[in-house]
């Protein structure tokens, strides 16, 4: 004979849906999706400063033969060259650094668990392959227009549709889209699952720029490449902080 109670059939069912509650509402907790796409949007956009700062117009002894020429031209020619890679590199790693911090400080405070670890090592992993490819491609000197392009040992044709899809993938879409994705896993959530597919297909799918009126020789020439990505990423920011600042607000 005993005194313990027996649970009802019910309770099983309770226990589970109390935890599947207290799962998202954890998950809710952890999320701050808004942090990094402001940092990515920011450094996006001053990319587009350091491309002019940066802006340079050399002259080549021999211009790289045209499609209706069989060897290169004699005659000199002038080419436009902007752009830092050390500024993207640096400038990753510090989002990187800056959105891990962000996180665990966050988590200290309201004693919940940091899922940011595997986005951080994604895109530190990433970053470094990233620095590798362009350091490879060009520990010669860039190569001139024209001249085909070494990818790992492979001679690539600069024309190739191929090879200009191989130059956007290892850019931004590689260091800043692909772990986007691993975050979204991390915080299962399907808005920034879209979110990072979304962006993916800005950097990855060749858009024309002519709308800017800017040629190849303009100092501002990066402005039609970068405003478009760095300002959806700064609308993403701000719209995952609108319901997530909320969410956090009633956490707490």
């Amino acid at each position: 004979m005993t005194d313990a109670s027996v649970p009802s059939s019910g309770a099983p069912q309770e226990v589970l849906a109390s935890l599947g509650e207290l799962t998202r509402r954890v998950r809710a907790a952890q999320r701050a999706t808004w942090f990094p796409l402001l940092l990515f949007g920011v450094l996006t956009l001053g990319g587009i400063l350091v491309d002019r700062l940066t802006f340079r117009v050399e002259t080549l002894t021999s211009c790289p033969a045209g499609p209706d020429r069989a060897g290169p031209a004699l005659t000199t020619c002038t080419i436009a060259k902007h752009g830092s890679p050390l500024y993207w590199t640096a400038g990753i790693a510090l989002v990187y650094a800056a959105t891990a911090a962000f996180y665990v400080r966050r988590a200290r405070a309201r004693g919940v668990g940091s899922p940011v670890r595997p986005y951080v090592l994604t895109g530190v992993v990433i970053v470094a392959l990233v620095a590798a490819t362009m350091f490879w491609t060009g520990r010669h000197g860039m190569p001139h227009p024209g001249e085909p392009l070494d990818f790992w040992g492979l001679r690539l044709d600069p024309g190739a549709g191929t090879t200009r899809f191989l130059e956007r993938l290892t850019g931004e879409a590689a260091a800043v889209g692909l772990p986007l994705l691993v975050l979204s896993w991390v915080e299962r959530s399907r808005a920034l699952l879209l979110f990072a597919l979304a962006y993916l297909l800005l950097e990855l799918v060749p858009i024309s720029t002519g709308w800017a009126g800017l040629g190849g020789g303009s100092p501002w020439s990066g402005l039609p490449r970068l405003i478009v990505p760095g300002l959806f990423l700064l609308l993403g920011a701000l719209g995952f902080a609108l319901v997530q600042l909320p969410r956090r607000r009633d956490a707490s």
